[in-house]
């Protein structure tokens, strides 16, 4: 009997001091820096994010929050640097879309996205547009769906790169309105839409914010935006998915970390990101990049990871998609 006793003083002893050691890690996180790592170069609409959301973790949270850029192989080099930093809460990731059709296109990756990366927080999500050059005959998506049927492989359909989520889009509508286009990759925006605009493409999904100026100025026509709701900032032009069932499409950023950070730290930077969020000057901020503000859970989040890596998949390998 003093034996069980001892043994349940010993067990319990324990327990309190694990979790008031949990709690004290959870209380005092940050205590020092935290960076950020983003895959991709200063500038681009990401980055931008990025440094807006740091800047005010760092006036509110009473630590400093740090961009560090590291660029290379589509993302893929940060994402190795994180997976390889300790899990403290104190080596961070950008995550988006990219990681998650990177997880199929790329066969030699040095790490397993959804195994090595946890959910932290969600930032935003961004829809796309259907964009047409304004000499195209069709006007809506229906009219554009029947003359790419009656014309089979003779619409070039453009993006920023293969294996980009710009291309992955388009061939998730080609899979699903049944069209046969014929993809004709640029470098980068400025070549696709340059491309578009020239007529030697006819057709582009692209993030809103990279090409509203262009539909405002009546040198693009906009048939259908990507979201299953229209937005506030085009709300003449209906969602694809009217006409395309199955086309609800938003490219998705986020944050992450090393797999095994505690979950009362995760927990902490969940509340102080969604908490960043709720400030009206950032979400005015995310909706001049393209992006709606969209707060989650972590186990939500996680689950967005998991439903977005999949259903990338299965395009990629569909289409046959292969990295440049």
């Amino acid at each position: 009997m003093k034996t069980s006793r001892r043994r349940f003083f010993h067990l319990a002893t324990g327990a309190v001091t694990l979790s008031a050691a949990r709690f004290a890690r959870a209380e005092t996180f940050p205590a020092r820096p935290v960076r950020v790592m983003i895959g991709f170069n200063a500038g681009g609409a990401p980055d931008v994010v990025a440094r807006l959301l740091c800047q005010w973790l760092s006036e509110h949270v009473g630590q400093n929050f740090l961009v560090e850029n590291r660029p290379g192989a589509g993302g893929n080099i940060a994402v190795e640097a994180v997976v390889r930093s300790p899990a403290d809460g104190y080596t961070l990731l950008q995550v988006g879309s990219p990681n998650f059709i990177n997880s199929t296109l790329y066969k030699d990756l040095k790490f397993n996205f959804l195994r090595d990366v946890a959910p932290v927080a969600s930032i935003g999500r961004n829809p796309f547009v259907m964009v047409v050059n304004p000499a195209f005959p069709a006007k809506t998506v229906a009219e554009f769906i029947a003359y790419a049927k009656a014309n089979p492989g003779r619409i070039n359909m453009t993006s920023t790169g293969t294996g980009n989520l710009t291309h992955v889009v388009g061939e998730l509508f080609k899979m699903l309105a049944g069209v046969d286009m014929l993809h004709v990759p640029g470098r980068g925006e400025m070549q696709a839409q340059s491309d578009l605009l020239a007529d030697r493409a006819q057709v582009m999904f692209d993030p809103i914010v990279s090409c509203l100026g262009y539909i405002k100025a009546g040198q693009l026509r906009a048939l259908g935006v990507t979201s299953a709701a229209r937005l506030a900032t085009l709300p003449d032009v209906p969602p694809v998915v009217e006409t395309v069932p199955g086309f609800d499409v938003n490219g998705a950023l986020g944050i992450g970390a090393p797999q095994g950070t505690p979950a009362e730290v995760i927990a902490v930077l969940n509340d102080k990101i969604n908490a960043a969020l709720a400030d009206p000057a950032i979400k005015a901020r995310l909706v001049d990049f393209g992006f709606v503000p969209t707060p989650m859970p972590v186990a939500e989040f996680g689950g967005l990871m998991a439903a977005e890596t999949e259903r990338w998949a299965k395009v990629i390998q569909a289409a046959n998609i292969k990295p440049e």
